[in-house]
């Protein structure tokens, strides 16, 4: 469903036809509803009110053969998450009922929480209405008119803030989404340059390139593809100085077989989402650049595609990686870490940020422990892990914290270099996983790692998404900064 969004001049409620929305306290007392109706019509409405259940959040009546009311109930100074949740139940109730066109009377949105509230709940309304439909020959592009009536003035600035993230939200679930036919490291890399043209400066390493500065991690990956493997930096400079530069770093394994440690068939399909990493932190660059964010970050994202072909590494190969550190691969499998490796590690030397923050859909591990509600959160740096739990609680993108220790190390030390890429006794998957990436960080610089493999594709529909690519991540990382930054 496309969302077509305008706002105008509150106008008489007789005047209008169709559907129309009023928000109401969570009893749906509707006194404050006279000002907008006529007395006959407030009657009206009062008694077909006496026959719902008002523990619903939305009731709708036929007031009249031209006009459908919905009432909105929300309670007394709820949180913008709650509010953009019922936004995005409204969208699928007018989904659901074939409804192509709503009035919103945005300021009785006043009767329970600030005005401005309407921009959030509006900004639920449209991440809930994304879907991926492109390759279906026959693609029902449904519109829903959305019309704001309110007597305040449109505050443009929180509108396209809003936007902003959606549209990163949005290009993440678009590049989680394609086939691995189509979007390849290749495809991929080409994609990233097109985002030169929002103010981003994009510069593309080739496997050439790398090979020579010594990401021997990141190539051995892809080595068995007939696709290239690429490191990716966007940039965004929002402040006039050139103060250290918040750091995001991203998996991008564009389709992953396992390798020579071929995964089962079953539900390899779903290995187009394990560059989910790489896709949050394209979206999130996307959105500051967007909104014209005043911080300065650099989104770096490693780009592989993981395949058996007779060039691919072997289980028991060694390859030093670019931090100088020799990585027994034992498992070609366990090949989110190698990409990450090398691109945590060239991140702190080239750009030495402020901190660094990486994503992945790294272990099966993570899932078993949390499930599809929290992203698994391992950090060097007490302060930052709060800033992102605390960041991820306000817009619903939970992440929990999980233990690092140097006991750990033992599992990942390796008799033939200088460690291996799986834990081969057993237990502690995620953690000894996120132990591994710690050894990258060479100047203990401030770092955090979020294991994104239960959040970042869904079988089931969530709050503010359809099933599919969450996006999720985005919006965390935009109110991390938000909070903390600008």
């Amino acid at each position: 469903m496309i969302i077509k969004d305008s706002f105008s001049k509150f106008t008489n409620i007789s005047k209008l036809s169709g559907c129309i929305a009023f928000f109401t306290n969570e009893k749906s007392e509707i006194t404050h509803l006279k000002k907008y109706l006529s007395s006959s019509e407030h009657k009206n409405l009062s008694t077909l009110l006496k026959n719902k259940n008002k523990k619903k959040g939305f009731l709708n009546f036929d007031l009249s053969p031209k006009q459908k009311v919905i009432l909105i109930s929300l309670k007394k100074n709820q949180k913008p998450n709650e509010i953009e949740k019922s936004g995005a139940k409204l969208t699928d109730f007018l989904k659901g009922e074939g409804i192509e066109a709503i009035y919103i009377i945005s300021d009785t949105i006043s009767v329970n929480v600030k005005s401005d509230a309407i921009y959030e709940f509006l900004h639920g309304m449209r991440l809930k209405s994304y879907s991926f439909d492109r390759y279906k020959s026959k693609r029902e592009l449904k519109t829903l008119k959305v019309n704001i009536t309110s007597s305040k003035k449109f505050n443009k600035k929180i509108y396209d803030k809003f936007k902003a993230i959606e549209f990163g939200v949005n290009y993440t679930k678009d590049l989680v989404s394609e086939p691995g036919n189509v979007l390849h490291p290749d495809e991929y890399a080409k994609r990233l340059t097109q985002l030169k043209k929002i103010g981003l400066k994009v510069s593309v390493y080739n496997e050439k390139q790398l090979k020579k500065m010594g990401c021997n991690a990141l190539v051995g990956v892809g080595q068995g593809s007939i696709r290239g493997s690429y490191l990716v930096t966007l940039e965004w400079k929002g402040k006039k100085t050139n103060s250290k530069p918040l750091a995001f770093v991203g998996k991008g394994v564009c389709f992953d077989t396992g390798g020579i440690s071929l995964k089962p068939a079953r539900f390899m399909e779903d290995m187009t989402y394990d560059m989910a990493g790489s896709a949050v932190v394209v979206g999130l660059m996307k959105n500051l650049a967007l909104r014209k964010s005043k911080v300065n970050a650099v989104g770096v994202v490693g780009l592989v595609e993981n395949m058996p072909g007779g060039n691919a590494q072997r289980p028991g190969d060694i390859v030093k990686s670019y931090s100088g550190k020799t990585i027994e691969v034992l498992n070609t499998d366990a090949e989110g870490r190698l990409v990450l490796a090398d691109a945590i590690t060239f991140t702190e030397k080239k750009f030495r940020p402020n901190l660094i923050v990486d994503l992945a859909t790294l272990t099966g591990a993570i899932v078993v422990a949390l499930g599809s509600e929290y992203a698994g959160l391992f950090s060097n740096n007490d302060n930052l892990s709060k800033q992102i739990h605390e960041a991820g609680e306000k817009v619903d993108e939970k992440a929990w914290r999980l233990p690092l220790h140097s006991n750990y190390d033992k599992l990942m030390n390796s008799k033939n270099a200088d460690m291996q890429n799986i834990n081969y006794v057993g237990g502690a998957g995620s953690t000894t996983a996120a132990q591994f990436l710690q050894r990258f960080i060479l100047n203990k610089t401030p770092w955090a790692h979020l294991d994104i493999a239960g959040m970042a594709f869904s079988k089931y529909a969530g709050a503010l998404n359809s099933s599919g690519a969450t996006g999720y991540g985005v919006r965390l990382l935009n109110k991390f900064i938000e909070d903390n930054y600008e």
